[in-house]
């Protein structure tokens, strides 16, 4: 079953908007509701995850789908998540309802799949408040010594150009970069090069995938360590981003012209079918 552009298109239209915690607090929250309805509707398991930040108490939404046998209800989650506060001004179509949309299809669509582990998916708060949301959840885990298989976080995967020379090259980055802005960055650390490695090659048959591989946790490539993911190398835990390289492509990034109409709804859609294809062979039940 591939991506539906209906179902794409009808939650970027609900999704897009400013959400951001102090200029548009409402917003923020009714984005939190829609999520967890959203989920629901997907037949996951909906719950969220508290935490105390700048005064107040946010939530993280989480969805799970579990196991299809109960031996694997206990086998360590696959996680899959997007964060979907804006910055200050900026409607947030790529960054990040884009994301949210993606992993909203996909929690749509493994209903139909057999799973040897559980798969949460996350949309965390407060990304935009130095990862704010994914802190206090990936802090949750550590202490409380709960193991995951890995995460897939996205972060802005709407923008997409085919021109020669609107890709930028981020700085420091050891690899050859392309210079036409079709493809997704698949970006994970030395502790997580296994994950990345199968995000990849369940990947590529749906769009170009450019992968890069980092020492240690990014440190000497900052740019590569501006989401969610980075909360989960802190921790130990292997993680993946997937981007389309945010402001290094997308000259709308961060601004008010973040809107609907700048987004490329086939690749999105492309991005979801390939997502969809690396949760199946982490978290697929293999066929007798």
């Amino acid at each position: 079953m591939p991506a539906d552009r209906n179902y794409i298109n009808n939650d970027l239209h609900h999704l897009v908007g400013e959400r951001h915690p102090l200029s548009s607090p409402v917003r923020l929250q009714q984005t939190e509701v829609y999520l967890r309805r959203r989920f629901s509707e997907a037949e996951l398991a909906v719950t969220s995850h508290e935490f105390e930040a700048l005064g107040k108490t946010y939530r993280n939404v989480i969805g799970t789908a579990r196991s299809t046998s109960r031996r694997d209800e206990r086998a360590p989650p696959l996680i899959l998540a997007a964060h979907f506060d804006t910055v200050e001004g900026s409607p947030g179509a790529d960054d990040n309802a884009s994301a949210l949309v993606v992993i909203l299809d996909v929690a749509r669509r493994i209903q139909s799949i057999n799973l040897a582990r559980p798969i949460r998916f996350i949309a965390f708060n407060l990304e935009e408040h130095n990862l704010l949301g994914s802190l206090a959840y990936t802090s949750f885990l550590g202490k409380n010594h709960q193991a995951i298989q890995g995460a897939i976080v996205l972060e802005c995967v709407g923008y997409a150009s085919h021109q020669d020379g609107s890709q930028k090259i981020p700085p420091g980055v050891p690899i050859a970069v392309p210079t036409i802005g079709n493809f997704l960055a698949v970006i994970g650390n030395e502790r997580s090069q296994a994950l990345t490695g199968s995000v990849v090659q369940a990947m590529k048959p749906h769009l170009p995938i450019v992968p890069l591989v980092v020492p240690g946790n990014g440190e000497k490539l900052p740019d590569t360590r501006r989401s969610d993911h980075t909360s989960f190398w802190e921790q130990g835990f292997p993680a993946v981003m997937l981007t389309d390289t945010a402001n290094f492509r997308n000259p709308h990034y961060h601004r008010p012209t973040d809107s609907l109409d700048t987004l490329n709804l086939d690749f999105i859609a492309s991005v979801a079918d390939g997502v969809m294809a690396a949760v199946i062979a982490l978290a697929g039940q293999p066929t007798a």
